[in-house]
């Protein structure tokens, strides 16, 4: 069998950059996660070539309870000294509850879709007919720096009106809820205008 080619990671190109984790303390959750929604998003899209954040929670078990999904620029961005001042490094107070991190920066899409509040998001690192399943139109992304793992992942949006369905979903679509609505750098919403 031939290995699959690995495409170079093109400067400039938007990319999608995956925080997830739990947290173990009860007692400061609420406090971390107001300052993870209030104070460090509004801080990440400040930075040169972040667009767009958003956090999720899963509403299933069995993968991390939070979830942030970001449109970068690329790995360049995560490197950059604009972003260890601003986005980097500011969770000292919490590291020790913070549990099950993980990192990964994917190709296949150049912006996270903006999940509102009466949408849920869905992951499925599988392939995606789970969600063709679920007449979805599923978009994939491809793992190219940081973890790494799940090498893929197919995404897709599900109406809460259509929630019903979450009951019937595979054991391999991990469910998430809008915790923030997305938020989008100033310089990007003047080009979208």
């Amino acid at each position: 069998m031939r290995a699959a080619r690995r495409r170079p990671i093109a400067k400039g190109h938007a990319m999608i950059y995956s925080v997830e984790c739990s947290y173990a303390d009860a007692g400061s959750e609420t406090e971390w996660s107001n300052f993870y929604s209030l104070e460090k998003l509004p801080a990440l899209i400040s930075v040169s070539g972040f667009h767009t954040s958003q956090r999720f929670m899963a509403l299933r078990r069995g993968y991390p309870v939070y979830l942030a999904l970001h449109s970068i620029d690329g790995l360049d961005v995560l490197t950059g000294e604009e972003y260890r001042q601003k986005g980097g490094g500011n969770f000292a107070r919490w590291q020790q509850h913070i549990t099950d991190w993980h990192r990964n920066l994917y190709d296949g899409l150049d912006r996270a879709p903006a999940v509102g509040p009466d949408e849920l998001l869905l992951l499925c690192p599988n392939g995606p007919e789970s969600l063709i399943k679920l007449e979805l139109s599923p978009a994939a992304m491809h793992a190219v720096a940081l973890e790494k793992t799940p090498d893929r992942r197919w995404l897709a949006k599900l109406d809460r009106r259509g929630a019903g369905l979450a009951e019937q979903l595979s054991d391999d679509i991990q469910l998430y809820a809008p915790m923030t609505e997305q938020l989008t750098s100033a310089r990007s919403a003047a080009v979208a205008q």
